[in-house]
C-alpha cells in the first residue's frame, strides 16, 4: 500500500519513505484526480449537448475598471496573513504536521511578523493589480457564457460542497461517529478521514443543481451529462481507497478462493500491508511509520467497486446518445449506483444505524433505486405526452 507518495517512490526508486513526499497523501491525490476525471467527462458531454442545441449560452454581466473593492482587500489581507503566519511554521514543524495536520494548522502557533508581511504584500498586489486599469466610469458588459465554459466553477462548487457533505453524513453514520464528533469536534471536522461518499454526492448534487439553475442552464440536461461523470469520479476515488488502504475494505475473508474464482488471489482476500490506517498486525522488520497488515485478509471491496463503476460508466456512455428523453440517463444512473452500493455493503466494513439493522449507505442505496424508478416513470410519461402534443400540432 501507499499511504503517501513517499511509499510509492520507495517501490519505484528505492528511496526511504516518510520523507517530504509524505505531505502528499495518496487518497487526497486520487481525490483530486477523481474531480479532474469527472470534470473531463462532464465537459465532453456538455459540449456535445451544446452542439445538439440542448444547452445554450446564458448572459453574464461583468464590470471592468472599478478598481479594488474594500472586500477584495480584506480577503487578501486575511489570506496573506494566514499564509505568512502558518506556512513557515508548518515547514519548521514538519514532523508534527505529518502526524496531525489539523492540530498544527488550527493551533494558535505561527510566525506573527511573517503573517503581517504576507498581509501587506497581498493587499498591495491586489490594490495595484485592480487599480492599474481603473476607469472614471466603470464599464459594464454583457457576455454570453456556454455551460461548458463554467466547468471550473462547477467543479469547484462540487468539490467544496461534496467534501462538506461527505463529512456531515459521516458524523451520523453511527452512534460511535456521532459521539466522536461531540467529544472532539475540531479534530473530527478537520480530520482527513471519515468521509461518507453518498453524503458528498447528495450535497454536491443539490448545490450544483442550484448553481446551474441560477445561471440559466437547464438542469435536466446537465443531470444527464453529469451521470457518467459522477460514476467515473467514483471509480477513480475508490482507486485512492485501494492504493492507500484507508480502511474502506471488506469484512475478514480467511476462506480460500473457490474453484470458480478466475481473478488473482489478492482480489479474493487481501491484507493491505502498510495501510494508511495502521490497522492490523505490525509487520516484522519494518522500521517505517506505516507497517501494519490485516491478518487474516479482507475482501478488497474498493477494487470491486472500481470494476463495477467502470462497468456502469460503460453502460451509461453507450446509452447517452440513444436515450432521447431528458433525465432518463440520470435516473438509470441512480438505479445502477444504488444496486452496486447495496450489494457491496453486504461484505464491507460498516456501521449500522442506531435505530435500524441497516447501514446509512444501504438506506440511501434503496432510496436511490426507488427514486430512480419513479424518475424513469415520470420522465417517460412526460416525454410521451410531449410526443403526443407534437403529433397533434
Amino acid at each position: 500500500m501507499y499511504p503517501d507518495l513517499s511509499y510509492l517512490f520507495h517501490d519505484l526508486f528505492g528511496t526511504d519513505p516518510d520523507n517530504w513526499f509524505s505531505l502528499i497523501n495518496t487518497f487526497g491525490f486520487f481525490l483530486v484526480l477523481a474531480f479532474l476525471a469527472s470534470a473531463y467527462v462532464l465537459r465532453k458531454e456538455l459540449i456535445r449537448k451544446e452542439k445538439e442545441g440542448l444547452l445554450t449560452a446564458s448572459e453574464e454581466k461583468i464590470i471592468s475598471g472599478k478598481g479594488a473593492s474594500t472586500s477584495d482587500l480584506i480577503v487578501n489581507a486575511i489570506g496573506g496573513f494566514l499564509l505568512g503566519f502558518k506556512v513557515p511554521y508548518i515547514f519548521q514543524n514538519l514532523a508534527a504536521f505529518k502526524d496531525d495536520p489539523a492540530a498544527v494548522v488550527l493551533s494558535k502557533d505561527g510566525n506573527f511578523i511573517l503573517g503581517i508581511i504576507g498581509a501587506i504584500v497581498l493587499v498591495a498586489w491586489k490594490y495595484w493589480d485592480e487599480n492599474r486599469g481603473k476607469l472614471a466610469t466603470p464599464k459594464v458588459e454583457t457576455i454570453k457564457v456556454l455551460p461548458s465554459e463554467r466547468i471550473a466553477d462547477i467543479t469547484m462548487v462540487a468539490a467544496i460542497s461534496g467534501i462538506i457533505g461527505a463529512k456531515l453524513f459521516a458524523f451520523f453514520e453511527s452512534k460511535e461517529t456521532f459521539e466522536a464528533l461531540i467529544n472532539d469536534p475540531i479534530g473530527q471536522i478537520f480530520s482527513g478521514s471519515g468521509l461518507a461518499i453518498y453524503g458528498g454526492l447528495i450535497v454536491a448534487f443539490v448545490v450544483v443543481y442550484y448553481y446551474v439553475n441560477k445561471k440559466g442552464i437547464i438542469p435536466i440536461h446537465v443531470m444527464d451529462a453529469v451521470a457518467p461523470a459522477l460514476i467515473m469520479g467514483y471509480a477513480v476515488g475508490r482507486m485512492g481507497c485501494q492504493f492507500s488502504g484507508d480502511g474502506d475494505w471488506g469484512i475478514p475473508n480467511a476462506n480460500p478462493s473457490p474453484d470458480w474464482w478466475f481473478l488473482p488471489d489478492w482480489m479474493w482476500s487481501y491484507g493491505y500491508p502498510r495501510n494508511v490506517s495502521n490497522e492490523g498486525i505490525r509487520m516484522e522488520d519494518c522500521p517505517w511509520e506505516h507497517c501494519s497488515e490485516m491478518i487474516p485478509g479482507v475482501y478488497p471491496t474498493p477494487i470491486y467497486e472500481v470494476i463495477m463503476s467502470l462497468i456502469i460508466f460503460s453502460i451509461l456512455w453507450s446509452l447517452r446518445k440513444r436515450l432521447k428523453i431528458p433525465g432518463m440517463l440520470f435516473f438509470i444512473y441512480m438505479i445502477l449506483n444504488g444496486v452496486e452500493r447495496y450489494w457491496i455493503e453486504k461484505i464491507r466494513v460498516n456501521y449500522k444505524l442506531p435505530w435500524a439493522d441497516i447501514t446509512q449507505a444501504e438506506l440511501i442505496a434503496i432510496l436511490l433505486m426507488i427514486g430512480g424508478l419513479i424518475g424513469i416513470v415520470i420522465v417517460w410519461m412526460r416525454g410521451r405526452s410531449e410526443v403526443k402534443r407534437s403529433g397533434d400540432l
